[in-house]
């Protein structure tokens, strides 16, 4: 179909859908005639009152959608649970009053359980949800396969997160090797192996350590920290400090628990960094033998062998962080993604 307006529904209150969201409208913006709505919740957050305000500012901003003006596609970003219910009426919205053609773009390390749920309630609405939707986006194959038990395989598309490698200028062959984490400071995000691991290779081996960000568990990051001199807790950094960060770095470790297609890696790989990450979520079909190793989640001891084996083998470690550096130039970048998006969007039906 031809394309004049696109709206992008997602959230603006930070986290990864925000990045995606402003990433996704300074890519399109010069080719099709785009706009952003925010839904209007803080994705970061806890407890009675950030749930009350956070449901307040999503039914105020829900109360305010049906009075724009229709464009030709509506493209929603959604996670699991509360993210979905909220996209839901503006898919619903979109789909059936308007009569607009509708992608249900989804997010979030937890969709596969989300969608497996017992739920007979919930798995109606998904379903009503997944069948006003003309297309749904997925982060990769594997995704595919968890959304094709509950979606019309027609509507479902591939379409990897994406970053843009040019922001990066790595430095490679850093002595000693630079160990890098840069991500939200919870148990999921796999903090407990990380320290654990962290204090077992400073004392064996001559390396450095950063760790960036913030959240419940930053007393453990600061302990270490402060044991430790090879160690440095930075902190929340801007985007500037985190590309400078990441760039300096010979190897990102991610030991989550859970993921979708981390873009947190993906910066890691354009600063040309080797990946210590686990099992989950698309990371497998991304990080193999040649760019990486991965572990099982909430293996410690995995993890410290795993970090130990690329600090002892710096060249092999150069070579893993070249080749994913060229890895997100030839996939997961804006200009892929673009191209992707632009036919995924002209295959649509006309509203």
């Amino acid at each position: 179909m031809d394309i004049d307006r696109l709206l992008i529904v997602g959230t603006l209150g930070g986290g990864g859908i925000h990045q995606y969201v402003e990433q996704q409208y300074q890519a399109l913006n010069g080719s099709v005639d785009a706009s952003v709505y925010d839904m209007m919740s803080e994705p970061k957050g806890a407890g009675v009152w950030w749930m009350i305000t956070s449901t307040l500012a999503s039914l105020l901003a829900a109360l305010r959608f049906p009075f724009r003006s229709p464009p030709d596609i509506v493209h929603v970003h959604t996670s699991h649970r509360f993210s979905f219910y909220r996209a839901a009426f503006y898919v619903l919205w979109a789909s059936s009053v308007w009569n607009r053609p509708v992608i249900l773009h989804i997010h979030g390390s937890s969709f596969d359980e989300f969608v497996m749920t017992d739920s007979w309630l919930v798995s109606r609405i998904q379903s009503l949800v997944f069948e006003a939707c003309d297309r749904v986006i997925v982060l990769s194959p594997y995704w595919h396969d968890v959304l094709s038990t509950r979606v019309d395989e027609k509507k479902l598309r591939v379409l990897p997160n994406a970053i843009d490698p040019s922001e990066y200028t790595p430095t490679f062959g850093g002595d000693p090797p630079h160990i890098v984490f840069v991500s939200n400071l919870v148990e999921r995000k796999g903090v407990h192996e990380l320290v654990d691991a962290v204090e077992a290779i400073v004392v064996e081996q001559d390396v450095r350590v950063s760790i960036a960000g913030s959240g419940p568990l930053t007393e453990t990051v600061e302990a270490v920290a402060d044991q430790y001199d090879a160690v440095d807790y930075l902190g929340y950094v801007s985007e500037e400090d985190k590309r400078a960060l990441l760039e300096s770095g010979s190897i990102f470790v991610l030991p989550a628990y859970a993921e979708g297609l981390p873009i947190a890696m993906l910066e890691g790989m354009a600063g040309g960094n080797a990946i210590v990450s686990t099992t989950v979520g698309s990371i497998p079909e991304v990080i193999g033998e040649e760019n990486g190793i991965l572990v099982d989640p909430g293996d410690a001891e995995q993890l410290t062998e795993a970090l130990t084996t690329l600090v002892s083998l710096p060249e092999q470690t150069e070579q893993m962080g070249r080749q994913n550096r060229q890895l997100t130039r030839d996939t997961y970048s804006w200009a892929a993604a673009k191209k992707t998006l632009h036919d995924i969007y002209a295959g649509l039906p006309s509203g």
